[in-house]
């Protein structure tokens, strides 16, 4: 199979004076968040790929511990950034315009202090269903924040896993299968409407108990619910993403794992059962430290993050040993690696 080709990386001068563990593009890949173990947020303009060279960038300064993550928000909400640190906080930033301050604009808008451990990882829902975002902490709790049109914000905090969560992925809203649901007429003069159910608040969480948990809302009882439970890996789950949907009926998950493995989770209709599949890097990835080729299934190291495509069909996996690589699935359904990229 013929493999991409990435084009050519260019690096990013920081000047972070410590490890950064997250960068993230907003919406329109004009900007980009970094994160660091300084306890800082920077925020960068990207012009033709290329971070401006001009200044150091907006120094979004607010949390007393390693920042591990940053999300944007839709941009049909304002220049909207969130923060999460060891410290304990979420921080909600947000870009004022026509500000000269050191901060760019940049003022925090929000902090949320209901975690009692570090947060781990923010995930923004899509923005269809409004300014909502969930919050994985190690002290075991998931956390949903709401922006309300009154321009307060609401917080629903429950128990995730034990030991503690490490990720949180939310559901496409688009219900599975939507696109290719018959119309229904519903009144002679009426247009005809899906069959489909409404959109519906849902998303995935990683734990410290080997287990992903699927969570969705209830709006009779005004709470969060465990529907599903993925079982699986065999240590802690670092990542989880639930891939992009345009309306089509299969559902995708991708989840990795200490354990060395990635998993990738499907769904055939609303009421099949999940079923897994695990990556297989043996076939293309040779060990760093030796020639023997890996064990079926593994990894040459921990595997910290998976990421998918905008259109959900190309995923992103990054392991210990420095390699980015990316995976397809063919017409027979395997998963294939079609590219390989080291930092």
């Amino acid at each position: 199979m013929a493999t991409a080709t990435a084009t050519e990386s260019i690096p990013i001068e920081t000047a972070h004076e410590d490890m950064i563990h997250d960068a993230q593009l907003d919406y329109y890949g004009k900007r980009l968040a970094t994160c660091s173990s300084d306890r800082t947020v920077k925020v960068f303009d990207v012009i033709d790929g290329e971070a401006q060279r001009s200044g150091s960038g907006h120094i979004l300064k607010g949390h007393t511990g390693p920042v591990w993550q940053v999300a944007w928000a839709h941009p049909k909400f304002g220049h909207i950034l969130a923060s999460c640190s060891y410290d304990g906080k979420v921080l909600i930033w947000k870009e004022q315009q026509g500000q000269g301050s050191a901060t760019g604009g940049w003022n925090k808008v929000k902090e949320h202090t209901l975690h009692t451990a570090s947060v781990n990882s923010v995930s923004w829902a899509p923005h269809e269903l409004g300014a909502i975002l969930a919050c994985a902490s190690s002290d075991g709790k998931l956390s949903v924040l709401t922006f309300k049109n009154d321009g307060t914000w609401g917080a629903d905090i429950f128990n995730g896993h034990a030991i503690g969560c490490n990720a949180v992925s939310w559901a496409p809203a688009i219900q599975p299968g939507s696109l290719i649901v018959p119309q229904t007429q519903s009144l002679p003069n009426q247009p005809a409407q899906p069959a489909s159910l409404s959109s519906v608040k849902r998303f995935a969480s990683a734990g410290c108990d080997n287990l992903v948990r699927i969570w969705g809302y209830r709006d009779d009882t005004q709470s969060w619910v465990e529907e599903e439970t993925l079982e699986g890996h065999t240590d802690w789950v670092r990542d989880v993403a639930w891939a992009p949907n345009i309306g089509l009926p299969r559902s995708y998950i991708a989840t990795a794992s200490q354990d060395k493995t990635v998993f990738i989770w499907t769904k055939d209709s609303p009421t099949s059962p999940w079923v897994k599949s695990a990556l297989d890097p043996s076939s293309t990835i040779t060990s760093p430290t030796s020639t023997a080729p890996l064990p079926a299934g593994k990894f040459p190291d921990v595997v910290w993050r998976v990421s998918w495509s905008l259109a959900g069909n190309l995923l992103a996996v990054s392991c210990g040993d420095g390699k980015v690589t990316l995976w397809k699935e063919n017409l027979k359904g395997v998963w294939e690696c079609v590219s390989d990229m080291s930092s």
